[in-house]
């Protein structure tokens, strides 16, 4: 490949990149449009996110068990998959929706960022992992920037009684998805980061589904078109296409590059949520986000590289 073939394949990993953060970023936002706009909880919205999303993973866990070098699964690594897609998209996005009818788009875009620390505890703990200087000095730099912005926000959404519970539910999205992240670390070498994924992924949206016809008697095809809209957005704009187009720049430009582009995730999700929700802009956020993405660019060589995305 020519130096001028390289810099355009460069170019247009970044691109991508940036758009495919830009996507996820919007994920928070549609949630809160659609809780502002309609009736739905958490969970049917969730539900209806994995139902669009549904074909596109089935499609990906074909195309990865039919390759001739795929090996069969063990007992143990089903089990893994299986538990590990129950934390990473099913109670993670569950904590994540329901703590978004709650909190602010741009408050729970913060707290979700705590995760690449959980996941270096988690290592350090777990899998005796050392954590280096540098990832003390980034974890030192989330914690602060999330505490500086939360103590704003506190202040200033002084009325809404729930505000903690909400907080604390993304809380534990970030806690179970670092878990995910964690695990998979062990996980993908062993049976690949695109059949991990969509069989992680269908393990997640078969206990979405249990838990919804469970608690809401399975009333999803009753809904409204206007319902399903948001289900479809937030499964291919929010999903599935910042999935694939992230992966696409994994294989390109690096998973440093794209851990580092991807750090615009919060600063988007803050001004989306300023100009189409009317969420307030403060100083406290605006430095604790600084510090936020300062600890995000110093942890970003120490990302493990995963083909799935967001929760």
């Amino acid at each position: 490949m020519t130096n001028e073939a390289v810099q355009k394949t460069a170019i247009t990993g970044f691109a991508i990149t940036f758009i495919g953060a830009i996507l996820f970023s919007t994920k928070a936002i549609a949630v809160k449009v659609a809780f502002r706009n309609t009736s739905m909880n958490g969970l049917t919205l969730l539900t209806l996110r994995l139902l669009f999303s549904l074909p596109f993973y089935v499609i990906a866990a074909w195309i990865a068990a039919s390759k001739k070098n795929s090996a069969s699964l063990t007992v143990r690594q089903w089990i893994y998959i299986i538990l590990l897609g129950l934390f990473g998209y099913y109670l993670s996005s569950l904590f994540d929706f329901i703590g978004l009818q709650y909190i602010s788009a741009g408050l729970e875009r913060l707290i979700l960022f705590l995760y690449p620390s959980f996941a270096v505890l988690i290592n350090a703990w777990v899998f005796r992992q050392p954590v280096n200087r540098t990832q003390k000095i980034a974890l030192i730099l989330t914690y602060a920037g999330i505490l500086l912005a939360y103590a704003g926000e506190f202040r200033i959404d002084t009325g809404n009684s729930n505000f903690i519970w909400g907080s604390f539910l993304i809380f534990l999205c970030a806690v179970t998805y670092a878990i995910y992240i964690a695990g998979s670390g062990s996980m993908i070498p062993q049976v690949g980061a695109s059949r991990f994924t969509a069989y992680a992924m269908l393990a997640a949206t078969a206990g979405v589904f249990i838990h919804y016809a469970i608690q809401e008697n399975a009333q999803l095809f009753q809904l409204s078109s206007v319902h399903w809209v948001y289900g479809v957005y937030l499964a291919v704009f929010a999903t599935v296409l910042p999935t694939f187009m992230l992966s696409f720049s994994m294989k390109h430009i690096g998973t440093n590059n794209v851990a580092i582009i991807s750090a615009i995730g919060p600063v988007s999700t803050i001004l989306q949520a300023h100009f189409i929700l009317d969420e307030p802009l403060f100083v406290e956020q605006l430095l604790g986000t600084t510090l936020v993405i300062a600890g995000i660019l110093l942890t970003a060589g120490k990302r493990t590289k995963i083909s799935g995305g967001e929760y």
